[in-house]
């Protein structure tokens, strides 16, 4: 029982998770009768090392996933991991090249099982970090997003879409990146506000004179097949019907109408691009206009920009037209312009619009049902604000372009024959489906990552199939994640299993902010401003890491985190562990005897007792004092509020409020008031089993949120069974809640910070006994008369007058405290002649300073003059500077100047 000097946390967290993997507590029970609480973990990319932003989210996970297995919940938490497509792909790639291998001399095959290769020797790297965060995932159920039975999965739902004529190929302007050489999806697309260039260029009319159309991107004019005007643009009405003339390539462009124009952008005059534009496809579709491809998937000019531009790459291309046309005198001006750019969001290479023929999921069938869910309350959003983001996000929801153009990740299940004959199947067809022909090729691309993550509330359960674990544990309970792919994977998810479950994914979503740095910077590796939470873990511990960050974290708001912030998490690990290291070895010392028959004792107290350390009875009636009655109230009120905050999903107040309870109210007043009845003479098995009963109870508490500490205390506590983590979660006992008790605390702890900053304010030391008296309100004092001891040691009063005849003599400091008076007499325990010359210095340089800001408020000039903020703040200083003068003078007539 006597525990080392320091907690080793390096130890116990190797100790537990042996410990914890060995009773299969993670594991539940497919059949049991208990409601179940799951949580899917969002899978991280397999490519990936823990960031801290991961160790938000999963400590929040753990922590909700921990305190309802302690709550009889039957609780499933399923770990997997992502084959995140594009980021896999290219640092395989990466990876290759340093090893002398160029992909370009690779077939898909033979790339392939090198990222296989790959794959496997980092995935055991993101258990082996779950495991170091303490995260009880259930590793039986584990799954990755590229294996065979997601695989399964994924076809299923591609197939099933198809035949129902949500999945069609199309062509259509997507979102390309030449540096990852593939289309992406809208929600991959990041935008940022850029200093940019508006170009006005003239375009020559066929019948003489021109027009002159604005554009940031005067390289994709040489694939114009339209100039268009606003309908309500009377001025230019003339014009629709004529035909400009393209600058340099010499193509005839009829001037049209379309509503989509704005008339307030540059001239009113705006080219049109079907190619290379999303509104410009659109107006082309309306107008039958033709699709000219000017840049090609390298982000370099084709042959049809013309010969003078073939080849060229997209800004080299921009550079030499801007010459040919300022020489041709066709550039009417240049202008600054700000504008938002997209750009990729894993390489931010700016994207560029391309015609390309792709796959689509039709989306707007899929988004209705799952807007009816949320605005009818079935699924709800903490904090509520992201709901409104949500809905608004879905009701304008746009097809989702599915193909991406890689070798990694789930190949699209389409074969072609030579006739052109598609065929869409779950298993590898032998022949085409419409002509029976035995020549077919698969479709080269792979699908978007997040097609295969939509089904993860579902798919590592064990779907297409109807397996026990999908009956047991779906829907899940809660989806914790990042707010920033609330419309990646959160919305699609809920699409997901409407769709193909006929019910909601989850019934709660959660959304953490994100983990910026002190100046507010998303943490990165390549900004070099992420530190390593391996290396946090080897310095400070699991336990504060993960305290400190659920702590910091309120939801849904970002976080600043600095690592001298984890200083919070391991001192509250470090007073837990010292405190209770204080109460066991006394309590060894002692050899006191606390047991009993279960039940033999009829008190409220005992039954508490029983209920805390199961199979041990107490074995005497306890004589409480008020101390007692007020730290076991105190702590029914911390166990209601963290109900309360815990399922208000207020998980940084729960927290907060533990840490407070713990650290204040137990540390630094019930055990403080307690030594004198552990270190005395008289009966202590009361004082011994309220401190076991509230450290048992405080420990259990805390468990979600420092698992490690506390498993550790468990076992070392005389009474404890088996694992914390398989004991119930404390619960209310509105038998132990004592009113009075709480009131005697407060004013007892007015009291005792009323003559402590007496003490502090006149430089007591902190070794001199005071005198200390009270004034009282009532006839006698009675009410102190259980505090005097109390009131003795924890204000170091070597005497104590209480009552309300008790007076405020020459040279004695007092404070109110409500009705109450506190009087420290000074003399003989403070340096009073000292203490008068350092307040008399001061009184002067304050009086100085004083003077000179009411000098200047005082001037005319500088009242007319200055900044209004500039005015309100001398008025402040001048504020703050006269209520210290007015302490300075009351301090030195408390003690008494001409002493």
């Amino acid at each position: 029982m006597a525990l080392d000097r320091l907690f080793d946390f390096g130890k116990a967290q190797t100790r537990w998770n042996a410990e914890w993997d060995r009773s299969g507590a993670f594991t539940p029970d497919v059949s049991s009768s208990k409601k179940p609480f799951v949580i899917v973990l969002p899978p991280p990319n397999v490519t990936g090392v823990l960031h801290v932003g991961h160790v938000l989210g999963d400590s929040v996970q753990d922590l909700l996933i921990r305190w309802r297995r302690m709550q009889g919940y039957n609780a499933l938490y399923v770990p997997g991991s992502d084959h995140a497509g594009i980021a896999t792909q290219k640092v395989v790639e990466i990876d290759l090249e340093t090893r002398g291998i160029e992909k370009a001399d690779l077939n898909r095959e033979e790339f392939l099982k090198h990222a296989w290769e790959w794959k496997e020797r980092h995935h055991k790297h993101i258990v082996a970090q779950m495991k170091k965060l303490g995260c009880s995932l259930d590793w039986t159920r584990e799954a990755f997003t590229l294996d065979e039975p997601r695989s399964r999965a994924v076809r299923t739902v591609f197939v099933r879409l198809y035949e129902k004529g949500l999945i069609y190929r199309g062509d259509y302007i997507v979102n390309w990146c030449p540096e990852c050489g593939t289309a992406i999806s809208d929600e991959e697309v990041r935008y940022r506000e850029k200093d940019a260039k508006l170009y006005w260029i003239r375009y020559p009319m066929r019948d003489g004179g021109h027009v002159t159309v604005a554009t940031t991107r005067p390289e994709t004019m040489l694939g114009d097949t339209a100039v268009a005007v606003s309908p309500q643009d009377e001025t230019k009405k003339p014009l629709v019907g004529k035909t400009a003339v393209l600058p340099i390539i010499g193509r005839e462009l009829p001037i049209i109408e379309d509503p989509v124009v704005d008339p307030e952008f540059g001239s009113g005059f705006v080219k049109v691009t079907p190619a290379h534009d999303p509104n410009d496809f659109d107006i082309g579709q309306r107008h039958d206009l033709s699709r000219v491809v000017v840049i090609d998937r390298e982000a370099k000019m084709t042959e049809a920009a013309g010969e003078m531009f073939a080849g060229l790459d997209r800004w080299e291309c921009r550079q030499k037209l801007l010459e040919e046309l300022e020489k041709q005198d066709l550039v009417e001006k240049i202008e600054p312009y700000r504008h938002a750019v997209g750009e990729h969001d894993r390489c931010d290479t700016i994207i560029e619009p391309l015609l390309s023929r792709e796959w689509f999921v039709r989306m707007e069938p899929l988004a209705r049902p799952a807007i009816e869910v949320v605005e009818a309350g079935e699924i709800d959003f903490y904090p509520p604000r992201w709901r409104n983001v949500y809905l608004s996000w879905m009701n304008n929801i746009r097809d989702w372009c599915i193909s991406r153009q890689l070798w990694w990740g789930h190949r699209i299940p389409v074969w072609y024959c030579p006739d052109g004959h598609l065929t869409v199947s779950l298993d590898d067809p032998t022949e085409c489906g419409t002509c029976g022909c035995a020549d077919l090729t698969q479709d080269e691309n792979v699908l978007d990552t997040w097609f295969s993550s939509w089904l993860w509330t579902f798919s590592p359960l064990g779907w297409p199939d109807k397996t026990k674990d999908l009956e047991a544990f779906h829907p899940t309970s809660v989806l914790v994640t990042g707010s920033e792919i609330i419309f990646f994977w959160v919305a699609r998810m809920i699409m997901a299993a409407l769709e193909f479950m006929n019910e909601i994914p989850f019934r709660d979503v959660f959304l953490t902010g994100i983990v910026r740095d002190t100046e507010g910077r998303k943490m990165s590796k390549s900004l070099g401003n992420s530190p390593d939470p391996l290396d946090l873990i080897e310095n400070y511990g699991t336990d504060a890491l993960r305290f400190t960050l659920v702590m910091l974290s309120p939801p849904g708001r970002d976080v600043i985190f600095a690592e001298e912030k984890l200083e919070t998490g391991r001192n509250f690990v470090n007073k837990l562990w010292q405190a209770s290291r204080l109460v066991l070895g006394a309590y060894e010392k002692e050899g006191v005897d606390l047991s009993g028959e279960k039940g033999a004792v009829d008190h409220r107290f005992a039954v508490a007792w029983e209920g805390l350390y199961e199979g041990s009875g107490l074995g005497f009636e306890p004589d409480f004092t008020w101390e007692d009655r007020w730290i076991l109230s105190a702590l029914e009120n911390c166990i209601e509020d963290m109900d309360e905050k815990l399922t208000g999903w207020r998980l940084n107040e729960a927290a907060s409020r533990v840490y407070d309870f713990f650290w204040s109210d137990f540390c630094d007043w019930y055990l403080e008031l307690a030594k004198n009845r552990l270190y005395g003479d008289g009966d202590k098995r009361t004082v011994f089993a309220v401190l076991l009963y509230t450290l048992g109870q405080s420990i259990k508490i805390l468990h979600p949120f420092v698992p490690y500490v506390t498993e550790e205390l468990w076992s070392e506590l005389p009474m404890s069974r088996g694992l914390i983590l398989q004991s119930p979660y404390p619960a209310g006992n509105e038998l132990l809640i004592d009113r009075d008790a709480e009131n005697r605390m407060e004013l007892f702890r007015g009291l005792v910070t009323s003559a402590r900053n007496i003490r502090a304010q006149y430089r007591v030391k902190p070794s001199a006994s005071i005198e200390l008296g009270v004034k009282t309100p009532g006839d006698d004092g009675g009410e102190l008369d259980e505090m005097l001891e109390g009131l003795k040691l924890l204000t170091r009063a070597g005497r104590l007058r209480y009552g309300p005849n008790v007076e405020k003599g020459k040279g004695s400091a007092s404070s109110p405290v409500g009705e109450f008076e506190v009087i420290v007499p000074l003399t003989g325990v403070a340096d009073l002649e000292a203490e008068i010359e350092r307040l008399r210095k001061e009184r002067d340089k304050i009086q100085s300073e004083l003077g000179v800001v009411e000098k200047k408020l005082g001037n005319e000039q500088f009242m007319k003059k200055a900044r209004k903020e500039v005015v309100e703040k001398a008025e402040s200083k001048r504020e703050l500077l006269a209520t210290e003068l007015a302490k300075i003078e009351e301090s030195l007539n408390i003690i008494g100047e001409d002493l």
